[in-house]
């Protein structure tokens, strides 16, 4: 269901430049010499928890099912990094939970731009995928200039719907810091009615994420 990390690393990871929000590019390697030393808050290390943590030392999430665990990152077209900037973080310097939202959009378009699918017209002119639900567990906090992989892939695409998995990890140490669940329905936005999705969109996503996806 998902691949190996090597293997996702070597497939998809960027090596060499990380984007920021704002748009911006900045060597990785020299990123942290690029900015004035910042105080702040230093993150108590995570705790092990049970539903995360195995006796391997290998770490664990539940599928967008809630049925069954992974211990690997989940596949993906796009492994989108992001340097965590100020502006991230709050009062306790650590980043803000909020700003995972935009993280996790901006992974979907990546995955959805390397599929060949980025544009509004998915169905029938005046149709467009708009968010019914979205689930997120905090695990491990982040803090300014820590460098997070955002992964992606789609679960599950309905008649109407389609539910996407995602997983942000902090690259220094491969900690899962967050996951998180989110389901999309194809809707006419003139009728605000659910529509069926076509089968031009369809075919790539099976294509790419095979016998995992459920269907």
């Amino acid at each position: 269901m998902a691949l190996k990390l090597q293997e996702l690393k070597e497939r998809f990871g960027p090596e060499g430049s990380v984007s920021h929000l704002d748009g911006l590019s900045v060597d990785a390697d020299g990123l942290a010499h690029e900015r004035p030393a910042v105080e702040h808050r230093a993150a108590a290390p995570s705790e092990p928890r049970s539903a995360l943590s195995r006796t391997d030392g290998a770490q664990t999430r539940r599928s967008a099912r809630g049925d069954s665990e992974l211990k690997e990152k989940p596949r993906s077209s796009s492994a989108r990094r992001h340097a965590v900037g100020f502006s991230d973080t709050d009062a306790q310097g650590i980043v803000y939970y909020g700003r995972y939202l935009p993280y996790f959009d901006l992974a979907r378009v990546e995955y959805h731009r390397n599929l060949g699918l980025l544009g509004m017209d998915i169905g029938e002119e005046g149709q467009e995928f708009v968010m019914r639900a979205c689930t997120i567990e905090y695990l491990a906090p982040a803090v300014f200039d820590d460098l997070i992989e955002v992964y992606v892939r789609m679960a599950r695409i309905g008649r109407t719907s389609v539910t996407y998995e995602l997983a942000a990890y902090r690259a220094r140490d491969d900690e899962l810091m967050v996951t998180a669940t989110q389901t999309l329905v194809l809707v006419d936005l003139d009728e605000r009615k659910a529509v069926p999705i076509p089968e031009s969109y369809r075919r790539p996503i099976r294509a790419f994420e095979g016998e995992a996806l459920e269907t």
